[in-house]
């Protein structure tokens, strides 16, 4: 992320300054709009496809009476409107947490322009990941996926979702669109903005895949256990930034990262390559939502893999070019002691040789002609 910097003169509306220097007001009043959009009825219709979860299925509970009901949600089209405006939520929130967090430590820590840029990608990362890995465990808590990892395929395709797992994903599709446009809010540099792009689109990719694929019990489980690790390498550089000599977090974060690779391939094998492959329901049927078919378990397989072994070229990249630059300080540190003790030895042989001479010149004179 770039450095705002704020200036006393007013630039031209509508010009590049100008939108981003007030672009959380502006999405604020196109969010503003949509909810007016409620209070009267031409409009509530549209309106209602944007801020509300879409697609809700109402069932009997365990089988009993109608007066005890439960409120399910599958996914369509109307989900992109309603991904939309939790986009304009998120990219407001990224703009709060900027200006009353951020910015106000960021005055006071003076860190240089990399240091800043660095600092507020993790403050505004730790935010989203402790909600999310939060929000996220309450929801494999509530439904039992931890205690029962056989319904991670049991009874494919999930297509009904309850509500706290349908918005979880929207709130995540959403957050992950906000980024996209916050590269150009945030001034990003030319060099960080592929990086980004990679990352961003590997985000949306898995969920988006995961969602409509019918996934999203794995997908769920693969996310927390992915967002708490991330969560702890952003708070150790944040730890980093205010004292450089508190780096544990990032020797556990390390520990961590390999450990969390190895559960997201054996999860994801357990579950798409075995349970998937063994369940009773086999076949295409986009009606029923049903993708169990070889050739989509191959290809879920063969993205998460590649996706795994990235990240972990780029965490052995990452490591080796650290041990590097340690070697290198410790090298610099050691040659100004190495020339100070030649520069004794020096000193010291130098001293010994006027010593002689003098020794040998008193000799002369004393002797006897």
């Amino acid at each position: 992320m770039g450095i705002r910097k704020k200036s006393s003169k007013n630039p031209p509306v509508l010009s590049h300054e100008f939108v981003i220097q007030n672009h959380a007001d502006i999405v604020s009043c196109v969010a503003m709009v949509f909810l007016l959009g409620l209070m009267f009825e031409i409009t509530s219709k549209v309106a209602v496809l944007f801020i509300t979860v879409q697609y809700n299925v109402t069932i009997p509970a365990d089988g009993g009476p109608e007066e005890t009901t439960v409120n399910y949600f599958h996914y369509g089209l109307k989900d992109v409107a309603t991904v939309f405006f939790y986009m304009l939520v998120a990219i407001i929130m990224h703009a709060i947490i900027q200006e009353y967090v951020l910015d106000k430590i960021n005055r006071k820590m003076h860190f240089s322009k990399t240091k800043h840029s660095k600092f507020n990608e993790s403050g505004q990362l730790s935010a989203f990941y402790l909600f999310s890995c939060l929000w996220g465990a309450s929801i494999l808590v509530s439904e039992n996926l931890l205690s029962n990892p056989v319904s991670l395929w049991d009874g494919y395709p999930h297509t009904l979702m309850l509500f706290q797992m349908k918005f979880y994903y929207i709130c995540q599709l959403g957050y992950w669109l906000h980024a996209i446009p916050e590269l150009y809010f945030q001034k990003a540099k030319k060099e960080d903005i592929p990086r980004q792009l990679v990352y961003i689109s590997l985000y949306l990719v898995h969920i988006t895949g995961a969602y409509v694929l019918n996934l999203n019990r794995l997908a769920l489980v693969l996310l927390v256990l992915h967002y708490f690790v991330e969560l702890l390498f952003h708070v150790s550089r944040l730890i980093y930034f205010s004292n450089e000599d508190r780096q544990t977090g990032f020797t556990v974060w390390a520990v961590l990262f390999v450990l969390g690779r190895l559960l997201t391939l054996s999860l994801s094998v357990l579950t798409v390559g075995f349970g998937l492959a063994g369940a009773e329901k086999q076949g295409l049927n986009l009606a029923e939502g049903s993708f169990n078919v070889l050739f989509v378990r191959v290809t879920v397989l063969a993205a998460i893999c590649t996706t795994q072994a990235f990240m972990m070229w780029k965490f052995i990249n990452f490591q080796l070019r650290q041990w590097r630059e340690h070697a290198q300080t410790q090298t610099l540190k050691k040659k100004p002691s190495s020339s100070k003790s030649k520069s004794k030895k020096g000193q010291y042989s130098w001293s010994l040789c006027l010593l002689y001479h003098q020794l040998s010149t008193a000799r002369l004179l004393c002797r006897p002609e």
